[in-house]
């Protein structure tokens, strides 16, 4: 059980979640009438500060400070995959984000399939695009819960049947009505909270873990006759798949819906740039989560069957003082929050503006699609909580692997879509198709690993990035066919130049003498 000060510590970061959701509607408060973009956006006002806070408490979810560590516990030096996967992610989101945001706010975009409706002139590729952000969103929804109930599970602070159950519904109905009432501003000002609590707590943990386990070269030998072998150190064999599940992952993770809605939301693309630059701040967080899988090893840690993820909350209520393990699991449980809250906005934005709007209201007026929005994040909340509490924890985490490589299929008709249009609407779905039918084969073939074998070897690479090279194969052929058979594309409206073009920077006039 949890001891007093550590509850009331938990709870203290909670309650200070909830007064600064209160608060946010003075977060650039906008006099114009309710729109789409302003609940779902902010209006697209968030400054540098804002937009680094958003960006980095939606990307780096609660699961990931859980799972990270867990699979270092149970694996050893393959979770660490998740460092290099989110150092990709820096200069991606440097080179798409930037230009998508020009381009959405040029035409007035509120989601990606907004984009992808416009540069091809296809609404059926639009509409794909759409729901598999949604298909993909909602497992991993689920997924913060769980992570929410591993942490307060391992620190006592869950307890067990019905009044766990209340305790979840409690949190998340908070977030329900902040979100409700005030959109994509209410994680905003919660992910400021998530950024100290976190970056504080961390820090501290893991000084005093090393400490108290007699320091770094302590820890990693402690973990290494646990785990056996050469554990620590990645095998020849291992490297393809390490290096094509950072690969992967790092592609995945810009076309998700919840990351465009907190880009889109930022004040202009020079934001998105600084953003950019200084996001790898986040992964040296996410790097010592995954030292702290070790030291929980180190430490003799034993973690239930099948759940990993509890090795650090279970390590951080050992050896932790009260008041530091409570800010610790408020901190995660905060965590949680931020990106839940982002995820129902974006799916609820994809549904109203791609599929309300396009096929059953297409006169709907902006308070009306705001309206239906709020009630579609509303129902995207109670079903992720109806998913945890009515499907086995593995489920959801089955359906996660499955979203990564689902949402990677988007990536030919929304990133490469920036820079070349040539690719024919027609050949991207079915690009589209054979990426989504493969990956599920491949994934579920293997007992829902996203790391696939192929040949006797066998050379084991990520799911995901196998599947999509039979995308872009596809759609390049099939564009090359349809264009020779002169079948038409529809217009389009984006204004970006058909083919990739380099620009050269004019002459000065030195050079010109």
């Amino acid at each position: 059980m949890a001891d007093g000060t550590m509850t009331a510590t938990f709870l203290a970061v909670i309650g200070g979640a909830s007064l600064l959701a209160v608060t946010a509607r003075r977060l650039r408060p906008s006099g114009r009438l309710p729109s789409l973009e302003g609940w779902a956006l902010a209006d697209r006002s968030l400054g540098p500060v804002w937009t680094w806070f958003l960006l980095g408490g939606t990307i780096f979810t609660a699961y990931t400070f859980t799972a990270v560590p867990g699979l270092a516990y149970g694996n050893g030096a393959a979770a660490f995959f998740a460092v290099p996967y989110t150092v990709i992610v820096s200069p991606l989101a440097f080179v798409l984000l930037s230009r998508l945001w020009t381009v959405a706010r040029a035409h007035g975009y509120i989601t990606v399939a907004d984009f992808v409706r416009g540069r091809y002139g296809s609404p059926p590729l639009a509409l794909v695009v759409a729901l598999t952000g949604i298909l993909a969103t909602m497992p991993y929804l689920a997924l913060q819960l769980l992570g929410i109930r591993a942490v307060l599970t391992a620190g006592g602070v869950y307890p067990r049947g019905a009044a766990g159950d209340l305790v979840m519904v409690a949190l998340f109905a908070g977030l329900a009505v902040a979100t409700y009432r005030h959109g994509l501003r209410a994680p905003t000002v919660i992910s400021a909270l998530k950024a100290v609590a976190v970056f504080v707590s961390l820090t501290a943990v893991t000084w005093l873990v090393l400490e108290r386990l007699g320091g770094p070269g302590a820890v990693f030998d402690g973990a290494a006759r646990r785990l056996g072998g050469d554990a620590l150190a990645l095998t020849p064999a291992q490297q393809p798949a390490y290096a094509t599940l950072a690969l992967g992952s790092a592609l995945a993770l810009m076309m998700y819906p919840h990351v465009l809605t907190a880009g889109f939301a930022a004040d202009g693309p020079r934001t998105l740039r600084k953003v950019s630059v200084a996001l790898p701040a986040w992964t040296g967080l996410l790097a010592l989560f995954g030292v702290l899988g070790f030291a929980a090893l180190a430490a003799g840690v034993r973690a239930p069957e099948g759940g990993a993820e509890a090795a650090v909350p279970m390590l951080v209520d050992r050896l932790m003082p009260g008041p530091l393990a409570g800010l610790v699991f408020g901190a995660i449980t905060v965590g949680a929050l931020v990106p839940a809250a982002v995820m129902s906005i974006a799916a609820a934005t994809s549904f109203v503006r791609n599929v309300y709007v396009e096929y059953v209201h297409p006169t709907a007026t902006p308070k009306r699609q705001v309206r239906i929005a709020k009630a579609v994040s509303l129902i995207a909340k109670a079903g992720a909580v109806a998913f945890v509490f009515g499907l086995r924890d593995q489920d959801a985490i089955n359906l996660q692997l499955l979203g990564g490589v689902w949402i990677l299929q988007i990536f030919p008709a929304v990133a490469v879509g920036l820079f070349t249009g040539r690719l024919h609407p027609r050949a991207l779905l079915a690009g589209w198709g054979v990426g989504m039918a493969a990956g599920t084969y491949l994934v579920v073939r293997e007992g829902f690993s996203s790391i696939v074998g192929f040949g006797s070897g066998p050379l084991e690479i990520y799911a995901g990035l196998a599947a999509l090279l039979l995308n872009l194969i596809v759609a390049v052929t099939g564009t090359a066919v349809l264009e020779r058979l002169g079948v038409p594309r529809g217009a389009d409206l984006t204004d970006l130049p058909s083919r990739l073009t380099v620009r050269r920077r004019p002459e000065t006039g030195a050079n010109q003498q």
